[in-house]
């Protein structure tokens, strides 16, 4: 097979034993030297293609370790209002897109804020001002609310008799009618259930195909979907039959697993996990594990916290540690890899606690469990998660100053000084995973290494950084969202850094972003991304 000779770059490898290096040779998916550009002529042989890369900055390709895939490509067919700021100008982005499509049968968007929005209390009212005639589903930026107006309501039956379902709230106003807003499993019963079942098969390959071709543009090359279920996975089968097989894009996937109240219906999709486990393992598409939801966000005080909100409130967790100890138990007894959204304090608690029970119940061996967000965590959380062997997935998009005021506001106290404390994880020795949990913030791997680098916003310039001192070494930022992010789903002896033996997959940028400085990351470009020896992206 004709190997292929890679020149005139500066190559970062991710790699302790050796960080930079000039040129690579590849022969076929796999590559065989990383080094100076006199050894690599040599390994490249007679028989080679050479690929002068014009004196870029090569990268290890980027592995997103959590992310929402079918939502993202659906997401990016929606009206945006992350930077619709005013209640005016989100109505003028609804008002816009209802006459872009007058035949559409309802108006979907995603992204906005609570603090967009008067007194951050959304209403139907608000929407119904502007467009009434169709059904309105809003997703909040987190995704953990969805706004409506008056006739999403009634298409998906929400009345005032509607009881709320375990670990959600539909919002009411003080006569107890349904007032637009629905929270946590509320939003993902209702809303989400209803959508996927006026959403076609067609809709969620066009979906699929979005992501796809996003990432691949922003230098990804491996994903871990954090919510999988039939349609997602049957999505990502046609994608890879229509491929012959295979992808472009490497894809782990954690199993979302529902509390449903009775344990025996919870085992039993843990079982379904499992036997997705056994049966879906290619270098391409490959159920890893479970995800559990045992909180909300902070943004909603939703989030489940050792103490009280600024307004008093407070938040019961989605999973009580009776009903989750068992699960995670079952899932660790089958080789599966449990991942559990933990935003607040007392949720990432609970979810060292049932790792603690597991591991009790089924002896000593390797594990790679992880906690998903970590927004706030008490002080010692990064210790314990180090001692148990767990790794912190976080998402440095989730701490751009632009979207700070809020959740520092719904905390407080000085609570709000310790969001998103990186630095806590490192020192203590626990691996530390980047990703950017799309679409509740933007998919690029570029701009989420400027926030990691400078806590400062990637969506305004005008915002001061929140807590500078949290902020990573470029290079440490780098590894923990490639290497690391590898590693958080096991695959660090496959990818996730530039060393011979390991595949192909890199990204080639524009800009030397180290050279240039933090701020080049902003406006540097992905021109090529490799995955597995073959070029999937040339800009």
């Amino acid at each position: 097979m004709t190997r292929t000779l890679y020149t005139n770059a500066r190559v970062f490898t991710a790699d302790a034993a050796t960080e930079w290096a000039e040129a690579l040779v590849v022969d076929g998916d796999t590559l065989v030297y990383v080094g100076d550009e006199s050894g690599a002529r040599e390994a490249a042989g007679t028989d080679v293609a050479a690929i002068d890369l014009a004196g870029g900055l090569v990268l290890p390709g980027f592995t997103d370790a959590h992310t929402h895939l079918v939502m993202m490509g659906e997401a990016l067919g929606r009206v945006a209002l992350t930077d619709a700021r005013t209640l005016d100008a989100i109505q003028s982005r609804l008002v816009a897109a209802r006459a872009a499509d007058l035949g559409a049968p309802r108006l979907l968007g995603r992204g906005w804020l609570f603090d967009s929005v008067p007194g951050g209390s959304p209403t139907a009212a608000m929407i119904d001002a502007v467009v009434a005639d169709v059904p309105v589903y809003l997703d909040a930026n987190d995704y953990h609310s969805c706004w409506l107006n008056r006739a999403a309501l009634i298409e998906i039956g929400i009345t005032r008799d509607t009881p709320d379902p375990i670990g959600g709230t539909i919002g009411r106003d003080d006569d107890g009618e349904p007032n637009g807003m629905l929270y946590e499993t509320a939003a993902q019963q209702y809303v989400w259930g209803h959508l996927a079942t006026v959403t076609t098969d067609d809709d969620r390959d066009r979906a699929v195909e979005r992501t796809i071709d996003a990432y691949l543009a922003t230098g990804v090359t491996g994903v871990v979907d954090m919510a999988f279920d039939e349609l997602g996975l049957a999505a990502f089968q046609r994608a890879a039959e229509r491929r012959g097989g295979a992808l472009p894009i490497r894809v782990a996937a954690h199993w979302f697993v529902g509390n449903t109240g009775d344990d025996a219906q919870n085992l039993a999709q843990v079982e379904r996990a499992a036997q997705l486990a056994r049966e879906i393992g290619s270098p391409w598409l490959r159920v890893a594990g479970i995800k559990l939801v045992l909180d909300g966000v902070i943004d909603a005080c939703t989030a489940a916290m050792r103490h009280p909100y600024a307004d008093g409130s407070n938040a019961d967790p989605i999973w009580p540690l009776d009903r989750l100890k068992p699960v995670v138990a079952a899932a660790d007894a089958a080789g599966l890899q449990v991942a559990m959204h933990a935003i607040g304090d007392l949720a990432s608690d609970l979810a060292l606690d049932a790792i603690e029970h597991a591991q009790l119940e089924n002896g000593e061996r390797e594990r790679r469990h992880r906690i998903e967000h970590l927004e706030y965590a008490a002080p010692g959380t990064a210790d314990r998660m180090s001692r148990l062997g767990v790794t912190a997935s976080m998402q440095p998009v989730h701490a751009d100053p632009a979207i700070w005021d809020n959740w520092a506001a719904m905390l407080g106290d000085d609570r709000a000084d310790r969001g998103f404390a990186w630095p806590e994880y490192v020192d203590a020795g626990a691996r530390l995973a980047f990703s950017t949990d799309a679409p509740t913030a933007p998919h690029g791997a570029l701009p989420n290494m400027y926030i990691a680098a400078t806590r400062r916003s990637a969506l305004d310039s005008s915002f001061e950084p929140n807590r500078p001192d949290f902020a990573l070494p470029l290079a440490q930022a780098i590894v923990h969202a490639t290497r690391d992010a590898a590693a958080s789903c096991g695959e660090e002896h496959v990818r996730g850094s530039i060393r011979a033996g390991l595949a192909a997959d890199f990204a080639v940028l524009d800009t030397d972003v180290f050279a240039a400085g933090e701020e080049s990351l902003l406006t540097a470009a992905v021109v090529r991304t490799v995955v597995a020896g073959t070029t999937v992206y040339e800009a």
